[in-house]
């Protein structure tokens, strides 16, 4: 069960858990007390993991064709969440991150100190091997972005991010927008609107959606001829006004998506 579900949730996490085994002799050999020879195992599996994924995974992922996103703030692009990089969620296709590099810049010069957060984009290794709970997050060519806020106090553009993770708070439909969320919920899927349901909401009042910022995000990675779909919820498609054919209805089996931008190669 250990092995499955580190498996699931990081990809390596399971491999190291066994290479991990290796050491238990040694440690049963030199420590004679119960809980401090746990202590040391557990200690000797977070330094193996760190050391696969900080060193080793990446040199690793090229064959795979896939490169890792920035662990910090590099070319104006960063992860939202330093989670992602440790769990291994942030690789992509080389073209993916060029674009991504590309975008961030262009987005820094139109808006001065302006960073992109992204969040999940794929695993290292072996097309087809899910990024739970994603639906095509499996093959290096998606990743996932943070919207564009401003402070709500100062209304001064912001970096941050009312979600901690980037999903789970909503920028809901307003008067007649479409409701795509509520359609959903009320044909039996029960897991688009699941996050939010889950995802405390106290940080929403700190933040309000720039819907000129995003949209300009959006039409940027909408130019470039690599990019092939764009998912982002109906009503929030119609309000910023984005016409590119390239703006696509995820359907109602995944998640909404009205809290992030996702992105995917042709």
């Amino acid at each position: 069960m250990v092995f499955l579900l580190l498996t699931i949730l990081t990809q390596i996490g399971g491999a190291i858990y066994l290479l991990n085994f290796s050491t238990y002799r040694f440690i049963n050999r030199k420590v004679n007390n119960q809980w401090l020879r746990r202590l040391c195992k557990f200690s000797t599996f977070v330094l193996f993991y760190l050391l696969a994924t900080f060193l080793i995974v990446p040199v690793l992922a090229k064959p795979f064709g896939r490169v890792r996103l920035p662990v910090m703030a590099t070319n104006n692009l960063r992860p939202l969440t330093f989670l992602t990089c440790l769990l291994n969620r942030n690789y992509v296709r080389k073209d993916l991150r060029e674009v991504a590099f590309s975008v961030a810049k262009e987005m820094n010069r139109k808006y001065p100190g302006t960073i992109i957060n992204y969040l999940d984009a794929s695993f290292p290794f072996i097309n087809g091997f899910p990024l739970f709970p994603h639906l095509s997050h499996n093959d290096g060519r998606k990743v996932d972005l943070s919207f564009c806020y401003k402070d709500k106090q100062s209304l001064l553009e912001t970096n941050g991010a009312p979600s901690p993770i980037g999903y789970g708070i909503c920028e809901e439909p307003v008067g007649t927008e479409k409701n795509t969320s509520q359609f959903c919920s009320a044909n039996g899927y029960w897991q688009y609107s699941f996050l939010k349901s889950v995802m405390p909401q106290g940080r929403k009042n700190d933040f309000v959606f720039y819907e000129e910022k995003t949209k300009y995000l959006v039409q940027l990675f909408c130019n470039d001829n690599r990019i092939g779909k764009i998912f982002i919820e109906p009503h929030l498609k119609s309000r910023l006004q984005l016409t590119s054919d390239k703006i696509r209805f995820h359907g109602c089996r995944a998640v909404r998506h009205d809290d992030h931008i996702h992105v995917q190669l042709k």
